[in-house]
Order: structure tokens, then sequence, then C-alpha cells
């Protein structure tokens, strides 16, 4: 079973207020959370040539040396934030919550970059008496706080640090100008008002943020917990047939003519403890069957649980026979050793059936067919035995589906 598929817990509810200190996702869900930042190309280009265009537009305009200086950083921070965005790319796919991390945080660090320039570039024309170019300037934090709220809310630690930068000089310089005499009518009373409009604005979108994030995070981690349940067995956590093809399809596409082996095992004497000691205790011995099988593992094979006890597991890249009968021994071996369960003792041991593939085939039905005829042999020779597919199992097996057979 592979480790990457299990789920971190997240705590889902708190206060509005408290999102910010929420605790860590489900890896997949913050997967997709990642993903989402890295997919705003067209916003990034959009936003920051906007940007050059006004602070050049200003800076010409107003003749003012700082203003240029903020068009150039501008141009430079809309280009590495580009840049970044395609390194993500072409590192993709992303897996480990470290390596996740690291890409969030030179996400972060553009965006923040990005959001001072704004608010520097407010303070800097509201110096200046020039309404018409202050509406264009503080309808650009409008545009930006919009997007970002939309955009990343997913992320609020980004979000929420990014708003801030560039409405917090924003909002001072506002105030500022609204103290600044000057006979125009109703001067400072109007923005006075801008200020308080823009804070309000800022404080209503911090609401939306909280909001949106735990929206995303339910609707996104029930959404992964189905496709959980979906593709796994839900009493041991083991991936189910549906899963087991797609490993198989995967393991296949990444080795090419590799062999492979799959190993159809079936548990001998486990109807006598579910029979005797009830299911409870059938479905500790098959969870603590999983815990074994997966022990055994490596990364690259796949354990699966079919349905009652009958497990399989696919066994990749080998060299040869003798491989998948020294797994199948050991298998049989650690499975062999008594279970306790609530204070008592159980013994069962297993039986398994070996298909070689290309040998026996490529497609998983047929692979689990001539396994399970191959099962069969052992189990009547005596079970805690492993049996290699044959030509006449390959024959049964196209008569008779996995499964078909009764086995106690």
């Amino acid at each position: 079973m592979r480790r990457s598929d299990q789920l971190v817990p997240v705590r889902r509810r708190r206060p509005p207020w408290l999102f910010i200190a929420s605790g860590p996702l489900p890896l997949p869900v913050l997967r997709d959370f990642v993903e989402m930042l890295f997919s705003m190309r067209l916003p990034v280009f959009g936003l920051g040539l906007i940007f050059v265009g006004v602070a050049s537009l200003a800076a010409r305009e107003l003749d003012d040396s700082l203003l240029a200086a903020l068009a150039g950083l501008g141009g430079f921070v809309t280009l590495a934030r580009l840049f970044v965005l395609e390194l993500y790319r072409r590192a993709r796919p992303v897996l480990g919550v470290t390596a996740l991390a690291r890409w969030e945080q030179r996400y972060a660090a553009g965006n923040y970059a990005f959001a001072l320039l704004l608010g520097v570039l407010n303070a800097r024309v509201l110096t200046y008496h020039y309404p018409l170019l202050h509406l264009i300037t503080v309808s650009l934090v409008f545009s930006f706080g919009a997007g970002i709220v939309s955009r990343i809310s997913v992320r609020p630690r980004i979000c929420v640090a990014s708003l801030l930068l560039a409405t917090v000089p924003t909002i001072a310089a506002l105030g500022w100008h609204a103290g600044a005499a000057h006979e125009t009518v109703l001067h400072g009373e109007l923005f006075a008002i801008e200020a308080i409009l823009v804070l309000m604005i800022t404080s209503l979108s911090l609401q939306t943020v909280a909001h949106l994030y735990s929206s995303s995070v339910e609707h996104h981690t029930a959404r992964h917990d189905m496709a959980q349940l979906a593709k796994h067995d839900p009493l041991t956590g083991l991936a189910n047939r549906l899963l087991l093809r797609e490993r198989l399809q995967a393991s296949r596409a990444a080795r090419g003519k590799d062999r492979l082996a799959v190993h159809f095992i079936d548990l001998d004497g486990f109807k006598a403890i579910n029979d005797n000691q009830g299911h409870p205790a059938g479905d500790a011995v098959l969870v603590e069957v999983a815990r074994r099988l997966a022990s055994m593992l490596r990364a690259e094979d796949t354990v699966a649980r079919l349905g009652g006890d009958e497990f399989v597991v696919i066994q990749g890249s080998i060299d040869h026979a003798d491989q998948a009968e020294m797994l199948a021994r050991r298998i049989i071996r650690n499975l062999s050793v008594p279970y306790s369960i609530d204070g008592k003792t159980l013994g069962l041991s297993a039986s398994i059936g070996i298909a070689l593939s290309p040998d026996a085939g490529d497609d998983l039905e047929r692979l689990l067919g001539c396994a399970d005829a191959a099962l069969y042999r052992a189990k009547a020779a005596g079970k805690g035995r492993a049996a290699f597919c044959t030509e006449e199992d390959s024959a049964q097996a196209e008569l008779h589906p996995p499964g078909a057979v009764m086995r106690a």
C-alpha cells in the first residue's frame, strides 16, 4: 500500500478569524491547492503589464524617478513570477509535503513583492493631488485584492498577507491625503471616505477569505475522501480491484516489457475463525493480514484485497520466477504466525497461486484467472503452498472467472 495515498488529519472547523492557524491539510488536498496557485499565468502577466503601464504613465506625467523605478521593479517581479510558474510546470508532479512547501514559499515571495509594489505605488502617487491618477492606482489595488481573494484564498496566509501589503499603505496614504489642505470643496471628506471604503472592503475581504477557504477545504477533502473510498477496501485500507488495475497499467507503462508476478492469496482456515469466533474477530484478522502483507513489500509493489479473505500482490520488476517463489514463501511464512485477537491465539495459513506476466498475459482479469486456477491446485495439494500458473491453468481460467471455485 503506497503511503502517498494516505491522508493527514485536518481540523476543518475554526472561527472565521482563526483560519490562518488551521491544522494540516490532507496531502492530496494540499497538492490540489498548490497546483491552483501555479495555474495563474494569465492573471500574473495581465496585472503585471497594467502595473508597469500605470507606473510608467505616472512617472512621465509627474516626472518622478521613484515611480519610474517602481515601473522597472514591477516588470522584473512579474517576469520572475512567470519564471517560477514555468519552473513549477516543468517540475510537476510535485508529490511530497516538503517539496510542496518550498514551491508555495517561492510563489508567496513573488506575490508579496508585487503586493508591496502596489502599496508603495499608491503611497507615492497620493503625495500628489492628481485625482484621476489616484482613481487608476487605487483601482489597481481593488483589482489585485479581488483577484487574490477569488484565486488564492485556498492558501489564506499568502492571501491575507498580500492583501494587507497592498491595502495598508494605500489606506494610510489616503488618510494622509485627506488631511492635506486643498481648496477643492469636500477634498478632505471625500478622501477620508475613500480611505474608510478601502478599509471596509479589506475587512470584508478577510471574512470572505475565511469562508472560501473553509468551503474549499470541505469540498476538496470530501472529493478526495470519495476517491479514496472508490479505490480502497474500507476494512483494511488496501487497494481494491479498481486501483489494482490502475497500478498494473501504470507498472506496465513505466517498465515496458519487464516481468512481474501476480500473487493470488487465499487464507486457509479463515472460514472457521469467522464461524467460531465471530465476524469482529475475522475482521481483526483481515486487518492484521493486510498490515503484514504491506510491511513485506517494496514501494513499487501493490497489495490489494478483492473481498472476503482473498488478497492479491503485484510484484513488479522481477528477473526470474525464483524471485516470485521467494516472495510467496515469505508471505506464507509470515501469514502463518499465530494471531492474537482479544486475548485469544488464532492460527491460519495461506495458499498462493502465481501468474507471471507477460508469460500468462498482460490483462488483469486473465492474470487473476490464471493465478486463481493455480491457487486451487495449491489448496488441493495440502494448503499452505504456492503454485505457478501452467498452460492447463490458463485454459481453466478461460472457463472459470477468478473466485468461482468455493474455497474453505
